[in-house]
Formats: C-alpha cells, sequence, structure tokens
C-alpha cells in the first residue's frame, strides 16, 4: 500500500483558520477587530506627547551688543557736587559741599542751622544753589543792601577787599549785610576811637557780632 500523503503545512493553517472563522463567525471577527483598533487607538492617544503651547512658537527677544559703529546714546556723567559759602547767621559759618539740586535752605541745615536771631524771611529758601556762590542769613532787623537778591543765586560783593580804616560810608555798604545804618557806625567809631588794628576789632561797632564778622572776613582789610 502506498503510505498517505500528509497535506502541506500551509493547507492545514487555511483549513483551520477557514474552520475557526465558521465557528467564530464573521460578524465576530468584523466587531472583534474593530474594538482592537479602537482600543490601539486611545491607548496611542493616551500615551502620546502633548502638543507645545502656543506660547512656544512666539518670537524671543534676545539682547545684543550693538556692533562698532551702531549709533547710540552715551551715559550721562554724574553731576558735580557744588561748594558754596554759608555766612550770617547761621551755627556754623563756612564753606559746604551740597549735592547737585540742593536748595538754599539745604546750604543752611549744612551750616548747622539758623541761630535764635536770623531772619529766614529774608532768604528764598526753594532757589537752587549755584556752585561758587555765597548765602548770606541777616540777623532780624539787619539792614542789606538793595542789590542783594539772598539765596538767589550769586551775591553782589565789592570786586576786592574794602580797607575800613579809609573806605567812605557808600563804600562800606557795598559790603554784604552792611546797610547805611552799619557803614555810618563804623565811620563813627574809628574817628572816635581810632583806626581798627585788625579785622576782629569791628565788633567794637554796635550791630556787628560773631556772625557778621565772619561774613565780612576776606572781604574787609585794615
Amino acid at each position: 500500500m502506498e503510505p498517505l500523503s500528509r497535506p502541506e503545512p500551509s493547507e492545514a493553517l487555511a483549513r483551520r483558520a477557514v474552520a475557526w472563522i465558521g465557528w467564530f463567525g464573521v460578524g465576530r471577527l468584523v466587531a472583534a477587530s474593530v474594538a482592537t483598533v479602537i482600543v490601539c487607538g486611545g491607548a496611542f492617544w493616551l500615551v502620546r506627547s502633548p502638543p507645545p503651547p502656543t506660547e512656544a512658537s512666539l518670537p524671543v527677544a534676545t539682547t545684543s551688543t550693538a556692533p562698532p559703529g551702531a549709533s547710540s546714546v552715551p551715559p550721562s556723567p554724574p553731576s558735580a557736587a557744588v561748594l558754596v559759602h554759608v555766612a550770617g547767621s547761621v551755627v556754623a559759618p563756612g564753606v559746604y559741599e551740597l549735592l547737585p539740586g540742593a536748595r538754599v535752605r539745604d546750604a543752611v541745615v549744612a551750616a548747622g542751622g539758623p541761630t535764635e536771631g536770623a531772619d529766614q524771611d529774608a532768604l528764598n529758601l526753594a532757589a537752587p544753589v549755584v556752585d561758587g556762590t555765597r548765602i548770606y542769613v541777616p540777623a532780624v532787623g539787619e539792614d542789606l543792601p538793595d542789590l542783594l537778591d539772598l539765596g538767589a543765586g550769586p551775591m553782589s560783593v565789592p570786586p576786592g577787599p574794602i580797607d575800613v580804616n579809609r573806605a567812605t560810608a557808600s563804600e562800606l555798604e557795598e559790603l554784604p549785610g552792611v546797610g547805611p545804618a552799619t557803614a555810618s557806625a563804623i565811620v563813627t567809631e574809628r574817628e572816635r576811637n581810632g583806626p581798627f588794628a585788625s579785622v576782629d576789632e569791628l565788633e567794637r561797632v554796635p550791630g556787628i557780632g560773631p556772625a557778621k564778622l565772619d561774613a565780612l572776613r576776606g572781604l574787609v582789610t585794615t
């Protein structure tokens, strides 16, 4: 007898597949396939990377150094301090260095503040301080030349020291803080009691105290 021939493996598999499909049913197979696709698609959607936010697509501003020759505005140099001479009825007359933009009030405070008899109403305390100027704080009732604009800028002072032993009353009135009454008193004092041996002897004159004498130093001689 001739041996029976065995079907090829591929044919056996095909027969089994046909038999299984017949047993399972074509409708079930289609439904299972669709369900599998849906499950796989949902799983992919859950595990996929989220899209980048909208902000990520916006351009980013960066700072860069201007190339040589490019137009640029150089920074403003810092303002220099101002020097003023504060004299008259203040606690500590002298030369003071103030910050840029300082006012006359700041200069008076730097000099220790006004004395008890100071006439601050004679000053414009809100006026800006000008470098190299002299601020004179008068005493209450003190005669002042009309040319002086106290605290408003450079003061009118004589071009050089005045000799108090030879100057006339009119010439003495050119001194800051010396009005007609004080000038006349200086002339009267030197005529009665002799010339002044030094500037300090001006305290002999009624109405000239330490504050006013300090204001006159450098402006008078003997």
